[in-house]
Parts: C-alpha cells; sequence; structure tokens
C-alpha cells in the first residue's frame, strides 16, 4: 500500500444494510468509534482513514489543564494484549478547542469528547469549557481509568461518587452523555444502574482491566507504576460477559469495547447487547481496523440477511 493510500468504509449505495444507530440520543451513520487513548483525536490516522466514515471520533481523554502522566516505562506488550500505564497524559481541553476539535468539525466528523477529571469540579469544568465552542456532539465521562491516583478508577467503583459526578455533569450539559465504566469491580451492574440513575443517556465498557507484568531478569515491575490496564484481544470474554450483564440490568443503550479486530468481535458485541462498539487497542496494529470493521459488520448482516443493523442488539439466542 502506498502512503497516499486512505481506505472508507462502505458507503449507504454499497450496501443493502442500514447501518445508522442512535447511541442515547448520538445519531452515528454506522456503530464503530474508537476507544479514547487510542486515536489521538482522528488527524494522526487520517493518513489511513477518513474518519468521518466513522460513527465517531472518540478523543483521547482531556482535563482542565495538561497532564503530565505516568513516569515510563508505561507501556507493556502482554500475550494477546498490552499494558498501558500512560497516566490519562493531554495539553488540557484549550489545546483541544483550539486545534483539535475545529479539524474535526472540518472534515465532517462526528465526536465525543472523552472528559476526565481529578474532582467532581474539574469535570464540571472540562464541560463548562467545551459547552462554549458548539464543536462536540456527545461527550463520554471517564469514570474508571485505572492509571491515576486521583479520581479516575477510584471515583467509578462506588455507587455513590458515580452519582454525584454524573449528576452534577448532566446539570452541565444537555448533550448526550456516555458514562464509562470500569470492570474492576465486584459487580458492574450496581455501578450501571447509579450512573444510568443520575442522567446517563448511554453507558460505555469497559475500560481496561487492572493487571501487571514482571520483568523476572531485574525482578522488577515492567511498568513504573507497578500496574497498568490491560486491553487487547485477551480481554474480550470478560467485555462480552460483563457487556451482556450490563444489557440485561438497564434500559441505556451500552458502547461494547475489549478486544475487538474486526467484524465478528464486532457483532458478537452487539449480540450481547451493545448498540455500538468502540476499536482500540486495535488500531496500534492495524491502522485500517476502524473501516474493516465497519465493512465487517455490513459484510455480516448481508451474509445473514439482516437488513438493518440495530436487528443484532441484543439477539443472542439462549
Amino acid at each position: 500500500m502506498n502512503g497516499d493510500t486512505v481506505f472508507t468504509a462502505m458507503t449507504p449505495a454499497q450496501t443493502s444494510v442500514s447501518m445508522s444507530v442512535d447511541l442515547g440520543g448520538l445519531s452515528m451513520k454506522n456503530p464503530v468509534t474508537v476507544a479514547s487513548g487510542t486515536f489521538a483525536a482522528g488527524r494522526e490516522y487520517s493518513d489511513f482513514v477518513d474518519v468521518a466514515a466513522l460513527g465517531a471520533v472518540t478523543t483521547k481523554g482531556v482535563s482542565l489543564h495538561g497532564w503530565e502522566g505516568n513516569a515510563s516505562p508505561r507501556i507493556a506488550e502482554t500475550p494477546s494484549g498490552m499494558l498501558n500505564s500512560i497516566g490519562l497524559q493531554n495539553p488540557g481541553v484549550n489545546h483541544l478547542i483550539e486545534h483539535e476539535l475545529p479539524w474535526l468539525r472540518q472534515v465532517g466528523a462526528t465526536t465525543i469528547v472523552n472528559v476526565s477529571g481529578h474532582s467532581f469540579d474539574e469535570y464540571v469544568n472540562v464541560i463548562e469549557a467545551l459547552e462554549a465552542t458548539d464543536l462536540v456532539d456527545a461527550y463520554e465521562i471517564n469514570i474508571s481509568c485505572p492509571n491515576v491516583d486521583a479520581g479516575g478508577m477510584t471515583i467509578g467503583t462506588d455507587p455513590k461518587s458515580v452519582e454525584q459526578v454524573v449528576a452534577l455533569c448532566r446539570k452541565a450539559t444537555k448533550r448526550p452523555m456516555i458514562v464509562k465504566l470500569t470492570p474492576n469491580v465486584t459487580d458492574i451492574t450496581e455501578i450501571a444502574r447509579a450512573a444510568e440513575a443520575s442522567g446517563a443517556d448511554a453507558l460505555s465498557l469497559i475500560n481496561t482491566l487492572l493487571g501487571m507484568a514482571i520483568d523476572v531478569r531485574t525482578r522488577r515491575p515492567q511498568l513504573a507504576r507497578g500496574v497498568g490496564g490491560l486491553s487487547g484481544p485477551a480481554v474480550k470474554p470478560v467485555a462480552l460477559r460483563l457487556v451482556w450483564e450490563t444489557h440485561k440490568a438497564v434500559s441505556v443503550p451500552l458502547l461494547g469495547m475489549g478486544g475487538i479486530s474486526n467484524g465478528t468481535d464486532a457483532v458478537e458485541f452487539m449480540l450481547a447487547g451493545a448498540t455500538a462498539v468502540a476499536v482500540g487497542t486495535a488500531n496500534f496494529t492495524n491502522p485500517f481496523a476502524t473501516v474493516e470493521v465497519i465493512d465487517g459488520i455490513a459484510e455480516y448482516c448481508e451474509t445473514y440477511g439482516v437488513k438493518d443493523v440495530n436487528e443484532l442488539i441484543g439477539a443472542l439466542e439462549w
């Protein structure tokens, strides 16, 4: 492939399948977005895929002010996956507003901004800054990152904290609000219900599983922070189970993710109850993964006589 090749997903004229979905009020031309932190804000992948052809682009997590992230080393390969301890490094919301969001609007992408914070107030302040721009289509409230010491997963494991932060964010915006859940809890449905009751329009799951890797030669952890978030195909069975359990527990739509690499993976998540899916770690090894997943879903539907992709949602037979 030459460097000038840009791949786009099938257009409606190229497939007989209706591919559009509604994710809690967010209209998506197809059910595929990206997992936050694996696609930057889309510009870096625009040499490979037409980012406007995705159902949405989900940005890397953004905070009020820039975060330096965690010390290195902060990435480690694992069997069928990877560990990361990036720590939500980002230049802050003003940089996103000035440089990334206008570009996404210019190319015609549907935009979901992943919102992060060390405190309840920071989440609200980030949303308020973004609300003043009218450059955002939806928010993903990240209450589940395992790689920050304040906020992050700590908020997302306590139903009362979840209720508080979601309710505060709900007051700050009328745009569709997706709340991202951590798998690192005893009962994810308890957290899901708390988010739904406090105003979430949709839920995204799963964030990474807390894990560890050790270098036996040095007898030290491979990550400077010791632990990190496990992602990739290794987590897919866990993610599928949690999407399935959550779909039975709440009425809001779900954005499923965790080890999706191809169209078949995506269809599995939709059958388990996801309205849309996010491609994450696969982007690192295959920059065309997103459009291949979109086309794979359409091909599955054509093969099995599915006229509307929404027919797949929760259609798991038991």
